[in-house]
């Protein structure tokens, strides 16, 4: 295995490098315990997070929710093809701006990489959420470029499959359930700036959890079709 795709799978990492980003901005992770585990205090903003996982619902969006209730209202949070329509009350508890989010249903495999491209090099977007099968490395590749171009974070979920293969994304999170519910098991595959982390339960905060309470208002969600 060469040198590079040594340092693009994390298992090395340039020490002089660290030492400077740690002056780069940071945004919290919204949970005290992950940000810890990120060199700088939280994610270092224009970067790709590879979010893997079996199991749905096993706290892969509640662990982001803090972090998009807290995007700037001016600013979108862009969905592109989630497994399933978001559940708008709970986002609106959770205090996430509705009316900045946009839910985008693409029709194919270009269209939704396209979609997921455009919106992380526009500059425009506090956070870019994607679903991406396994087997697009060079897709990753181009959308940690669009990313760092726009300055937003973008988080991609795939499968624990694709643990093994080589990915360019500067951050990657493996997530295991908990059998309690209360919180998920996270490794930490990959951070910019510091070694991989073993396997450590991060609680989720009850507020977090989705719970189906009933909300004031109308909630909904803006949905777009995305065509390349």
């Amino acid at each position: 295995m060469s040198l590079d795709q040594l340092l693009q799978q994390g298992t090395i990492w340039r020490g002089r490098e660290a030492a400077n980003e740690a002056t780069v901005a940071t945004l919290s992770s919204g949970h005290a315990q992950l940000d810890q585990w990120l060199p700088g205090g939280g994610w270092q903003s224009g970067n790709l997070v590879e979010v893997l996982y079996d199991t749905e619902g096993c706290g892969e969006l509640r662990l982001l929710l803090p972090l998009l209730a807290a995007a700037p209202k001016d600013r979108w949070i862009v969905w592109v093809d989630p497994p399933h329509i978001p559940y708008a009350p709970a986002l609106k508890a959770a205090g996430v701006a509705l009316e900045r989010l946009l839910l985008v249903r693409s029709t194919s495999r270009r269209d939704r990489l396209w979609c997921l491209e455009q919106a992380l090099k526009s500059g425009c977007c506090a956070a870019v959420l994607g679903w991406v099968p396994a087997g697009e490395a060079k897709s990753l590749r181009r959308l940690q470029l669009a990313a760092s171009e726009g300055g937003g974070l973008g988080f991609v979920f795939r499968s624990t499959a694709c643990r093994d293969q080589s990915s360019p994304a500067p951050y990657r999170l493996l997530l295991e359930p908990e059998q309690d519910g209360a919180g998920v098991g996270v490794s930490v595959l990959k951070r910019k700036g510091g070694w991989p982390l073993p396997r450590q339960v991060l609680p989720l905060d009850e507020l977090v959890r989705g719970r189906r309470s009933p909300a004031s208002g109308r909630s909904r969600l803006r949905l777009v079709n995305g065509h390349g």
